[in-house]
C-alpha cells in the first residue's frame, strides 16, 4: 500500500490534483456561468483528477445563494461524470449549508466540501451539531474544509476524532498549514481522505500521507501540479521535490503586488484564459504588477 491512499470511508477515493476552480465574471461583475464551466473544462483537460467549485478561489463568500447554485449546475453539466465534482456548500449557518447541500445533491455533484462555519466562533459541540445535520440531510460524501486563517475557527484533533465518527464524513481538506496537526490527523484517521490545501505543502502533504491536493496554482498551470503528483505517485520523489520548488516560484510570482487570488485570474488571462474580473472589493492586478507577474512567469518558461 502506498503512503497516500484515499481514506477507506471515502466512496469517491478522491486523490491527485483537485483545483479550486474560479468563478468567472462579466465586466459588470455578474456571474459568467459559461466561462466558469469552461474553466473547469480547462483544468480537466490539463489532467486534473477532480474539480472543486466554490472554494476560496471561487470567491464563494462574495456570491449569493442563487449564484452559488448556478455555478454548481454549470460545472456539473460541463464535467458530467468525467472526474468527481466536489462542490463547496459551506455557509456561516447550518440552515443555509443544508440548503446548499441538498441542492448540490439534487443537481448531481459527487461530493460536498463543507467549510467550518465562519464569522462567529464555533466550539466542539457546535461543530459536531453542524456536520451531523449536514450529513443527515444528504447521502453524499462530505469533505470538511479546515481553513482557520479565513474562518476564525480551527478544529481541535479531539473534535476531528468525533467528527470522523459521523456517517458520511469522508475526508478533510486542510489549509491550516499546521503540518504537525495534519500529520497526526492523518495517522489517527486512515478511514478519511486528506487533501493538502496549500501550494506551499503539495509535496510535503504527499510525504505525510495526503492522497491529493487542492491547488490554486493548478487553476492556472494544471499540467505542472499534475506532473508533481504523478512523479510522486511513480516513486520519483526527487523530481516531485524539484516540481514543488517550481511551484514555490509560481506561488511567489502570483503574490507579486498583492492578493494571491488576483494573481490566479491575472495569470489565467496571461495564459489566454479570460475569466473576467474578481468581484469587488477583490480586483485584478494593476498594470505594473501584471507586467511583473508576466516577466516572472516568462522567466519560468510558463508563458
Amino acid at each position: 500500500m502506498s503512503n497516500h491512499d484515499p481514506g477507506t470511508a471515502d466512496p469517491l477515493s478522491v486523490h491527485g490534483v483537485v483545483p479550486p476552480t474560479v468563478t468567472a465574471f462579466h465586466e459588470d461583475e455578474s456571474v459568467d456561468y459559461e466561462t466558469t464551466a469552461a474553466h473547469a473544462r480547462f483544468v480537466v483537460d490539463g489532467g486534473a483528477h477532480g474539480v472543486f467549485p466554490l472554494g476560496t478561489n471561487g470567491e464563494f463568500p462574495l456570491l449569493t445563494a442563487d449564484e452559488q447554485r448556478g455555478v454548481v449546475e454549470a460545472v456539473v453539466e460541463e464535467i458530467d461524470g468525467e472526474v468527481p465534482v466536489i462542490a463547496g456548500v459551506g455557509a456561516p449557518s447550518t440552515h443555509e449549508t443544508v440548503q446548499h447541500a441538498t441542492h448540490a445533491e439534487r443537481v448531481g455533484v459527487d461530493g460536498l466540501v463543507v467549510v467550518t462555519p465562519y464569522y462567529y466562533p464555533v466550539d466542539h459541540d457546535a461543530a459536531l451539531q453542524h456536520y451531523r445535520r449536514v450529513a443527515e440531510a444528504t447521502d453524499l460524501p462530505i469533505y470538511i474544509y479546515h481553513i482557520p486563517s479565513k474562518t476564525g475557527n480551527s478544529i481541535a484533533r479531539s473534535t476531528l476524532d468525533e467528527l470522523a465518527k459521523i456517517d458520511g464524513i469522508a475526508g478533510l481538506k486542510d489549509s491550516s498549514k499546521d503540518v504537525p496537526w495534519l500529520a497526526q490527523s492523518i495517522d489517527a484517521h486512515p478511514e478519511l481522505t486528506f487533501l493538502s490545501g496549500s501550494d506551499s505543502l503539495l509535496f510535503p502533504g504527499l510525504e505525510i500521507g495526503c492522497s491529493g491536493m487542492v491547488s490554486a496554482v493548478a487553476n492556472v498551470f494544471p499540467e505542472l501540479v499534475v506532473d508533481l503528483y504523478e512523479a510522486y505517485d511513480a516513486g520519483e520523489e526527487d523530481r516531485a521535490r524539484e516540481l514543488q520548488s517550481r511551484v514555490y516560484d509560481v506561488r511567489d510570482a502570483l503574490k507579486t503586488g498583492g492578493a494571491y487570488m488576483s494573481g490566479v485570474k491575472t495569470a489565467l488571462r496571461l495564459r489566454g484564459f479570460d475569466a473576467g474580473p474578481l468581484r469587488s472589493p477583490l480586483r485584478l492586478k494593476d498594470e505594473a504588477s501584471t507586467a511583473a507577474l508576466e516577466a516572472e512567469l516568462e522567466a519560468l518558461d510558463l508563458l
